[in-house]
């Protein structure tokens, strides 16, 4: 548990630093094409008159990415480091290590590229050299600095505002689902005391395992663990006109939204099975498809009540749609089967995170 506490500590730091990864192949792909946009503009005012122009752009090109990349490994390399300070100290090592790396290749390309007599500025041109390139260093990297924090600000803005409507439509959920658990153990009180006992102890877990987690996620197992605890009152309540197959298979180790699953086996059972005399079978198949995570529930619908039974949903499911959304984007779906007999709610979520 420590060091499962420990790593979710440097996880968490490290999604805290302003400055992406350095590693990725995407940021990788775009520092060599600002490099190369940045060649093209410095090539448009020459040097040297006495070389052509694509000899100029072959060398400034050379030049320019061999800094660009090699500042972009450092930061990768770096960004663990990084990470345990404050984005502002974080960004004046960043903006140091960059300047460095500028005065360290720049030396090496003086003495590497103007060896040769014909691409050798004039005499005394060592210190332009350098400050030129410095100077050009000094502006780009506090430019792409305040780019960068600008953006982790913003997206850190748009996180809290997710955070902050999930957990408002997760709100609704909870008092709805107690309301409907008093119920049950209401009904039970006067029947079966012990039953009643054990309802109000499942409750308490209940509550406790979905209160525990702030962020609005749970582990899978957790999430299956709070269905299973939920239809167990349930079944208290209706006995053995309640029957649930459970279909389990290749369950990853993931975090999803929680009560997600609570909410359409609740619809499953009030709008379903109990209007039924005889009740029926609720089934529930989770599994991992490609990469994607489905959670599907089927129940039976009643004669004669599929559009009651869809405007009674509409509330649950539209709930749950705008918390997948917030979470997981356009990576997420809830679709819904309405058939005559049978009604289906099959959620995807992605397994692969998203960016």
């Amino acid at each position: 548990m420590a060091v499962q506490t420990r790593h979710s500590s440097r996880k968490g730091n490290v999604d805290a630093l302003f400055l992406p990864s350095f590693c990725a192949i995407r940021m990788v792909f775009a520092v060599v094409l600002v490099a190369q946009i940045l060649s093209f503009v410095l090539v448009l005012a020459p040097l040297n008159p006495g070389i052509d122009t694509w000899a100029r752009l072959g060398l400034v090109s050379f030049f320019v990415q061999w800094i660009a990349l090699s500042s972009a490994a450092i930061l990768c390399m770096a960004r663990p480091l990084l990470s345990r300070f404050s984005n502002v100290a974080a960004a004046l090592i960043s903006y140091l290590l960059l300047l460095l790396v500028t005065a360290i290749f720049s030396e090496i390309g003086y003495m590497v590229l103007y060896r040769d007599p014909m691409l050798s500025p004039p005499t005394g041109d060592h210190f332009s050299f350098l400050l030129r390139n410095m100077t050009l260093s000094a502006l780009i990297s506090a430019v792409a600095l305040r780019y960068f924090y600008v953006q982790h600000q913003w997206k850190e803005q748009v996180r809290a505002e997710a955070r902050a409507r999930i957990q408002a439509l997760q709100s609704r959920i909870r008092p709805h689902f107690l309301f409907n658990s008093l119920n049950t153990i209401a009904s039970l009180t006067a029947i079966n005391a012990e039953q009643a006992e054990e309802a109000v102890e499942d409750l308490a877990d209940l509550f406790r395992m979905t209160m525990r987690d702030t962020e609005g996620r749970v582990s899978l197992a957790r999430e299956i663990e709070i269905a299973r605890r939920y239809l167990r009152m349930e079944s208290l309540r209706l006995g053995e006109r309640l029957k649930i197959e459970w279909v389990l298979e290749d369950i990853p180790d993931v975090e999803v939204p929680a009560l997600i699953l609570q909410p359409l086996l609740e619809n499953a059972i009030y709008h379903g099975v109990e209007p039924l005399p005889d009740g029926g079978c609720i089934k529930v198949n989770i599994a991992r498809q490609g990469r994607q995570l489905t959670m599907e529930v089927e129940n039976p619908v009643p004669a004669g009540s599929s559009h009651t039974h869809h405007r009674g949903n509409r509330l649950a499911h539209e709930n749950i749609r705008e918390r997948l959304r917030l979470a997981f984007g356009r990576a997420a779906r809830v679709v819904i089967e309405n058939g005559e007999s049978l009604y289906r709610v099959s959620v995807r979520l992605p397994l692969d995170p998203v960016p």
